[in-house]
């Protein structure tokens, strides 16, 4: 792809991208975080209360579901977007994602509907991991081809705090509804609450991003006719080895990263008896900083060794 495009694009232009790219990556990834922050109530909700071990690591398998969908969301939207824009792609996945969680936050107990209610969260999460798997990759292509290829690193490192600000927003909603609410009231209702916020949220973020432009270079191909006919076998057959690298990567980050931010408060919460607000609003504003300053740096010749730190 031409970089003249972006070259020549108004950095009014870039600001809205930003924002757009930015606010709606916070929403879907607010979504995803809730769901590990009220594991405890969840565990509680949708599995057989005679073994809270056993449904507490239910909650958490189902929680991993979502995982496993991912890589096929990327393979699903990725091609999408190259075929009908990234600013489609990025509207269609935050709607479902927003949809999903809305539907996590209203469907019946365990206690009312049986075994239809673990169901439907598994079919639930798994279109949230559908669509949090066109959500990063769509946004990190958008922003790359908006981004001067000067600054690509920094721009792009702003998807990546857009994610810490998502588990942070997760993080204060979460924490202060069990300030203003009583224990019963939490398990009675109030752990539903953030699940409906999301779908608010949701409305937000389409709003803004049906009011974004595609990228240039992405008009400047359609223009052309310059696109590719299967881009995901062509980036396959070039480009199949930083593929597998990149991929290796994202692994061996993610596993420390939701260990650290959606394991560890529920195990000081549920096993260890301590109280996690303080400590993960800690560890969100923490890796909120770490991210802006390490984003900072790239440039066109520097985020592989930015990375390997």
């Amino acid at each position: 792809m031409s970089s003249a495009p972006v070259a020549e694009h108004k950095s009014g232009s870039l600001r809205q991208a930003l924002l757009g790219a930015g606010i709606g990556n916070t929403v879907e990834w607010y979504d995803f975080a809730i769901y590990g922050f009220l594991a405890t109530y969840i565990a509680r909700e949708f599995f057989p209360k005679s073994n809270g071990t056993a449904a507490l690591l239910s909650t958490f398998a189902v929680f991993a579901v979502a995982f496993f969908m991912r890589p096929l969301g990327g393979f699903f939207f990725g091609p999408l977007g190259d075929r009908i824009g990234r600013k489609r792609v990025l509207a269609i996945v935050v709607v479902l994602m927003a949809l999903a969680t809305l539907g996590i936050g209203l469907v019946p107990s365990y206690e009312k509907i049986g075994v239809a209610a673990p169901i439907l969260l598994v079919l639930l999460r798994c279109v949230q991991g559908f669509s949090a798997g066109g959500e990063y990759g769509s946004g990190a292509c958008f922003l790359a081809e908006y981004a001067p290829t000067r600054h690509r690193g920094l721009v792009v490192a702003f998807l990546v705090w857009s994610v810490v600000v998502g588990f942070l927003l997760g993080s204060v909603t979460v924490t202060a509804l069990r300030a203003v609410l009583s224990d019963e009231a939490m398990n009675a209702y109030g752990w539903r609450l953030p699940f409906f916020i999301a779908g608010v949220l949701g409305g937000v973020g389409l709003y803004i991003r049906l009011r974004l432009r595609d990228t240039p270079e992405f008009e400047a191909l359609q223009e052309s006719g310059d696109v590719a006919e299967s881009p995901m076998k062509e980036a396959l057959r070039t480009a199949w080895r930083p593929i597998l690298q990149i991929a290796g990567l994202v692994v061996i980050h993610n596993v420390g990263f939701y260990v650290v931010f959606t394991y560890l408060p529920t195990y000081f919460t549920a096993t260890l008896g301590f109280s996690e607000t303080g400590a993960c609003r800690w560890r969100c504003s923490e890796a909120l900083r770490r991210t802006w300053r390490r984003g900072w740096p790239t440039g066109p010749a520097t985020p592989l060794p930015l990375r390997s730190t």
